[in-house]
């Protein structure tokens, strides 16, 4: 068993007991991939490897067996992914890999991190999107499909003026998916830069939020379908398409699924691209911002129907206590905040605009599982609605900002209520063959809600996986339960306690004598407002008697089960940290007020490094701050205060710190 630790180590375990067989730590602070590594079995030439994307954008080949460096790949082993072809504003820009690379035949095929501009002076300008193919044996790249067309490509014509010229996003920054038969690639592409408002980008915006399908061999394009028109919310089509059969009229038909984060799930002939149960372009609201070119029409599936709640409205917030109720209530009046009563409600300046699902979904990155002895697609949803509002810099741009514009900002931060209808989350199946929901159950409970109140679903990240005996299995949810559900009802049937919420999607596999487990990592933290208190990789067998725990976490205090399980699931056969030791690079951060926050809120979702690395004034660390917390910076606006004090007083310009230090003249 391969996996990344938080802070640099990629770490090598036996998956029957959890002990350490090798570490790798990765140089200069450096970090993995947020979403774990790839498996790249060899061929006659070279063994298996352990191939890892980073933080600082490289690549890495690494021994399967002992975990040191593939000399012949690239340079000792490493390629650099910054190369001036998608660097189009310089080596220092933000480039990261996301998720891990996709393995096909020899190939190591990678998406792309290039950040999420928040407009102002550069707009969306920045690294390129690219999908890019390597060796997987040498590190040479082999091909290269440009996520923004340029001149002369399909879909250049969708940019209007030069707006597609050294733009950024519109990056594939979830999983990819490969039809390993039919040789075919299928790219979940998410949202141009700058993704909430589209004013120097007139268009539609190929291959923006779009699932488009290549020769994998060649990266030659074949088909493609727009998932959201001119994306200004931020919905992207980041989930892992999702290949599956459909029965219909006596035929089996060879399909891909795409799900996103408006819940909307389109099912496609994986060949032609053609929809199978149908697409209409409906009419959709049309923006009041100055330049801003919104699409007049919006594609929705005929069926499914949405697997979550699209839409909200003063009536439907939450309404179960009335202490809650009425805070709810009362937020929304207080800021006058326009609920979004219809899909694709448009942002307006200076207001607040409430969306369900926001930009957690619906469904997010992790996507669903599929059974195909039922024909049933399951998936988990978050109802989780989300305000954002535009406004005008400075200098004439749009940025969405506002202490209210965020991921969790549509609830009471102190209890982590949200204020949309319940339930706040479930666990949804969709019979295949049929387009229709087959059920629906409650996934997740609110412990500090009143006996009886407490069904209420919770928000999570992560998704399901389904085994052949019948089992679905989903942690992701913020109350720190592990779930088995029966695939063919949606009946849960055995819970556990985790130490924290496992945001993650577990798997499965056969260990010693071919005993099946199901692991999954239980750390909290992330952007639902999981509480970070844990560093544990649990994996429990599903055959045999129960196994003694092995525990290294830290604390070593077991999870305590919910109920007695099921003749299915046994206790944890082990546990493990991978010892995720502190950074060396929180070393760089001065003492003061503010430097735990800072690390603890900031290294969430990147190297402390690339804090430290930075010398800004006042303005840039403000509107860094701002950023993040749009994008779901687990923060109350007092703790971003304090984080952004901290940063202007530690990592000043240069030439103001060398003046503090007694390298300047005194003013």
């Amino acid at each position: 068993m391969y996996l990344p630790t938080p802070y640099g180590r990629i770490v090598a375990l036996d998956p029957s007991s959890g002990a350490e067989k090798w570490v790798f730590a990765l140089p200069n602070n450096d970090r993995a991939s947020l979403r774990g590594v790839s498996y790249w079995s060899g061929d006659a030439q070279s063994p298996p490897a352990i191939i890892v994307g980073t933080r600082a954008g490289k690549l890495y080949s690494l021994s399967a067996r002992d975990g040191k460096p593939y000399a012949g790949f690239g340079e000792s082993g490493v390629v650099d992914l910054k190369t001036p072809e998608v660097m189009h504003t310089g080596p220092a820009a933000t480039y990261i890999l996301p998720s891990p690379p996709l393995i096909y035949k020899n190939l190591i095929i990678t998406g792309a991190g290039p950040g999420e501009g928040p407009g102002g002076s550069t707009g969306g300008r920045g690294p390129a999107g690219d999908t890019r193919a390597w060796d997987a044996r040498s590190g040479k790249l082999v091909w290269t499909f440009h996520s923004v067309p340029r001149p002369g490509e399909l879909g250049h014509d969708t940019w209007g003026g030069d707006s597609a010229h050294h733009r950024s996003g519109a990056n594939v920054w979830g999983y990819m998916t490969v039809d390993e038969d039919r040789g075919i690639l299928y790219m979940p592409f998410g949202a141009p830069n700058n993704d909430r408002i589209g004013t120097d980008r007139p268009g539609n915006n190929l291959f923006s939020s779009s699932l488009v399908a290549v020769e994998a061999d060649t990266g030659k394009y074949l088909w493609h379908f727009q998932i959201v028109h001119h994306d200004v919310w931020d919905i992207d089509t980041q989930a892992p398409p999702m290949l599956l059969d459909v029965k219909r009229g006596g035929k089996t038909i060879p399909a891909v699924a795409s799900v996103n984060k408006n819940a909307l799930m389109f099912i496609f002939n994986r060949v032609t691209g053609e929809p199978i149960f149908g697409v209409e372009e409906r009419p959709v609201p049309q923006s009041t911002i100055p330049g801003e070119q919104s699409s007049p029409t919006q594609p929705f599936p005929v069926l499914p129907e949405p697997l979550s709640q699209n839409t909200l409205s003063r009536d439907n917030l939450y309404k179960d206590t009335p202490e809650h109720k009425a805070y709810c209530e009362q937020l929304v009046d207080d800021n006058a905040m326009i609920m979004g009563e219809v899909p694709y409600t448009p942002n307006v300046l200076d207001r607040y605009v409430v969306s369900l699902p926001g930009t957690q979904g619906g469904v997010n990155y992790y996507g669903g599982a599929f059974d195909p002895r039922h024909g049933l697609f399951v998936v988990n949803v978050s109802n989780l609605a989300q305000p954002m509002r535009i406004v005008r810099n400075a200098d004439g741009s749009y940025v969405n900002s506002g202490p209210l514009a965020g991921t969790r900002r549509f609830g009471n931060p102190d209890n982590n209520l949200p204020c949309g209808p319940t339930p706040w989350g479930q666990l949804v199946a969709v019979d295949v063959n049929s387009g229709k929901i087959a059920w629906r159950s409650t996934l997740g409970i609110t412990e500090s809600l009143p006996a009886g109140k407490q069904n209420t679903g919770r928000p999570g990240l992560g998704g399901p996986i389904i085994t052949a005996g019948g089992l679905t299995f989903v942690g992701a949810t913020d109350d720190s339960r592990f779930r088995a559900f029966e695939t063919q009802t949606g009946r849960e049937i055995w819970t556990y306690k985790l130490p924290a919420s496992a945001e993650a999607t577990p798997i499965t596999y056969a260990g010693e004598g071919g005993k099946q487990f199901v692991a999954v990592t239980a750390t909290g933290g992330g952007l639902i407002g999981a509480k970070l208190e844990s560093d544990t990789l649990i994996a429990f067998a599903l055959s045999g008697s129960d196994q003694s725990l092995i525990s290294r976490n830290r604390s070593g205090a077991p999870g305590a089960k919910d109920q007695v399980p099921s003749r299915h699931a046994t206790a944890p056969a082990s546990r493990s940290t991978a010892q995720a030791t502190t950074p060396p690079d929180t070393h760089d951060f001065p003492a003061g007020e503010g430097r735990d926050l800072t690390l603890r809120v900031c290294s969430t979702c990147h190297s402390a490094g690339i804090i430290s690395a930075q010398r800004l004034a006042r303005t840039d660390w403000d509107r860094i701050v701002q950023t993040m917390a749009n994008q779901g910076a687990a923060a109350t606006d007092a703790e971003l205060a304090t984080i952004t004090e901290y940063l202007v007083k530690s990592f000043p310009p240069a030439d103001s710190a060398a003046t503090a230090e007694g390298g300047g003249t005194a003013p």
